[in-house]
């Protein structure tokens, strides 16, 4: 099997999260903020993302010294995982809040340790990082606005 097939199946697992936990008539009934994106743009930017970071993750693993790049990569799939049942599944918000940080927080040094080792497949995490500082600006102004 190779490497980006290995990547994209750790990336569909965390997207299986988004099935099993719908956002449903609890978020519908929940105050958004005006910046909300449309219901449509959820499942094609994270489709991008998915495949654009397990293809990155593909271009690194090989490369010597990408053992902190992967464990990044790793982290952040976790992080990634995590989130969707804290907010859609238990209604955490706060909690969803503090994962969404430590996502974003993560993603920012693995961008950054995938760009040290190969331009391009930092490249190609520059969409999640912008995705996820809109979905932590949704995740707070949700939480504060509904709280």
């Amino acid at each position: 099997m190779n490497l980006f097939l290995v990547f994209l199946l750790a990336s569909a697992a965390a997207a299986t999260t988004g099935i099993v936990f719908k956002p449903g008539a609890w978020y519908d009934g929940l105050r958004k903020p005006g910046f909300t994106p449309p219901k449509w743009a959820f499942p094609v930017a994270w489709t991008a993302i998915y495949l654009l970071s397990a293809y990155a993750a593909s271009r690194i693993a090989p490369l010597p010294g990408a053992g902190m790049a992967l464990a990044l990569w790793a982290a952040q799939i976790a992080l990634n995982t995590l989130w969707t049942p804290l907010f859609f599944g238990a209604h955490r918000m706060a909690l969803a809040m503090v994962c969404m940080l430590t996502l974003l927080v993560t993603v920012l040094a693995m961008t950054l340790a995938f760009w040290r080792l190969d331009w391009l497949s930092g490249l190609m995490i520059l969409p999640y990082l912008g995705w996820l500082v809109v979905a932590a600006g949704l995740n707070w102004r949700i939480w504060r606005d509904n709280a």
